[in-house]
């Protein structure tokens, strides 16, 4: 299953480690060439500590992925499979043509013939 996307500058993070210093249950899939950079958590902390600003984007971050995930719940709660995949094209484009249409079903929710059949509808 597909729950999100990053791209170029994006830090990815797993919440479930990130807050309660226990292994998250995803895994992170590169599906273009990339250069990953890991950040130690008791380093993070460190930083924290000696750095409000740092502190202040820390917050700021986990505050902006709290609402992408409840956006998403969200979405797939009360929109039909059309609706959100009009909205991921409106808000993103690029990802579209960047992203596999199997990684779009999974994130969307759907089956990969759904989106097939969604997309023919659109066009």
């Amino acid at each position: 299953m597909t729950f999100c996307f990053g791209r170029e500058g994006d830090p990815l993070i797993s919440m479930q480690s990130y807050i309660l210093r226990q292994p998250g249950y995803e895994n992170i899939e590169a599906l273009e060439e990339c250069i990953v950079y890991r950040l130690n958590s008791h380093y993070l902390e460190k930083l924290y500590r000696e750095d409000i600003h740092i502190a202040n984007w820390g917050r700021k971050f986990a505050e902006q992925e709290l609402i992408k995930t409840e956006k998403r719940f969200i979405s797939r709660q009360f929109k039909t499979a059309l609706e959100r995949y009009k909205d991921l094209m409106k808000e993103d484009p690029e990802l579209i043509k960047r992203v596999q249409l199997g990684h779009i079903a999974s994130y969307l929710g759907i089956t990969q013939v759904s989106l097939s059949r969604i997309r023919a509808e659109i066009r």
